[in-house]
């Protein structure tokens, strides 16, 4: 049985592209009832888990209880603000796709309000846009905002000024995509500067009132936009379960990946903690899929009295890409960039979407986009 508050399964890598008009929701989510349809033992129910009691082995949900005799929590995680209170109410997190759909109103609104500003400073207020966090998320935003702008709205709104629009990428370190390594990180660096993106090093963000951002360095930059991508915790249910948790909100899990004086409990993917050769696994995807396919193996062999098996992962590596023909990519050993790159991260990601639709419309506007310099989904919609 499986449990969700959504009644579909959600492609994350590709939100930022909904957010920046790119790929319609429907084209990276897909019915859960639609995907196991086929599995006869399977049953779904849409509901939200506000609770777990272990002694009882009985779920708390919005529907009412439900019983298990093993239990896998999966409920992965949030955008993590920091303690930020101000960015939390004004700044633009990208975690699911209502995020994507708010952002991509945001920017299209910013640019029809822009349009109707005499006054020149609150005009490139509302046209300067800053992506928070210079992990793959955010190069990835800044890259795919950049080109929605400068190849797309450029066309649609010709009456404004081009020089107005600023788009800014702020990171508290002193890198960007601190997994990669130092040649790659320094192509990206330089595409994002060859797409008229101001990278900022050292830059802790203070506070955001949704008119002007503040550094902690003391620096004000008038803004409308801020897009938060500097940060993952686990999901708010971890700290409902009474169970104690470790940075980020993550739970502890044993090598099985076991919940410890819980053995019909596991946790899998960004709310469980764990290490490996001395380090926090990462809260990523490729860490979740493997997860999965340990639990399913350990509950199979518990149900057969077998000993169970430690969890080990094995990093194939990151892509993350900046834009139309750019890209860096770390896998198996091999460090690429620029197109090559770029065609590993097309290929990945039309594989790894789940429906043959899905590829197949997803190619279909990637082609589109790529061929015509258009965007189909410049829509500003009110849901």
């Amino acid at each position: 049985m499986l449990l969700d508050r959504n009644n579909y399964h959600l492609f994350q890598p590709l939100l930022y592209q909904v957010a920046t008009a790119g790929l319609e929701p429907e084209q990276i989510a897909k019915p859960v009832r639609a995907i196991l349809r086929g599995q006869k033992n399977f049953d779904f129910r849409m509901v939200e888990v506000t609770g777990v009691d272990f002694a009882q082995r009985r779920l708390a949900t919005s529907g009412g209880p439900i019983s298990y005799d093993f239990l896998v929590l999966a409920h992965g995680g949030e955008t993590n603000f920091f303690g930020l209170d101000s960015m939390m109410k004004h700044g633009l997190g990208l975690k699911d796709i209502g995020d994507a759909v708010t952002i991509r109103n945001h920017v299209l609104t910013c640019f029809e309000q822009a349009m109707l500003e005499t006054d020149p400073e609150r005009r490139r207020a509302k046209l300067t846009f800053i992506v928070v966090g210079g992990g793959p998320t955010g190069v990835e935003m800044a890259g795919a905002l950049s080109e929605l702008i400068r190849l797309v709205l450029v066309k649609d709104y010709p009456r404004l000024n081009i020089k107005d629009v600023r788009i800014l990428l702020l990171e508290a370190t002193d890198k960007l995509l601190a997994s990669m390594p130092e040649r790659l990180r320094e192509a990206a660096g330089k595409t994002l500067w060859r797409k008229w993106i101001d990278v900022r090093f050292g830059a802790t963000v203070a506070d955001f009132d949704g008119e002007q951002i503040r550094l902690k360095s003391g620096e004000i930059i008038p803004a409308h936009t801020v897009i938060w991508a500097a940060g993952v915790r686990a999901a708010g249910l971890s700290a409902r379960l009474g169970l104690p948790t470790a940075r980020q909100g993550r739970i502890a899990v044993e090598p099985t990946l076991q919940v410890q004086g819980h053995p019909d409990v596991y946790i899998i993917g960004d709310a469980a903690y764990g290490e490996q050769n001395g380090e926090p696994l990462p809260m990523v995807a490729p860490v979740a899929i493997q997860m999965a396919e340990t639990v399913a193996r350990n509950i199979a062999r518990a149900l057969h009295n077998k000993p169970l098996q430690q969890f080990r992962y094995h990093d194939q590596g990151t892509l993350a890409t900046i834009g139309r023909n750019a890209a860096v990519a770390h896998v198996f050993g091999l460090n690429l960039s620029g197109f090559p790159a770029w065609v590993m991260w097309l290929v990945v990601h039309i594989i790894q979407l789940i429906g043959f639709r899905n590829k197949l419309f997803v190619l279909l506007n990637w082609a589109w986009d790529y061929f015509f310099y258009e965007r189909a989904a410049r829509l500003i919609t009110r849901d």
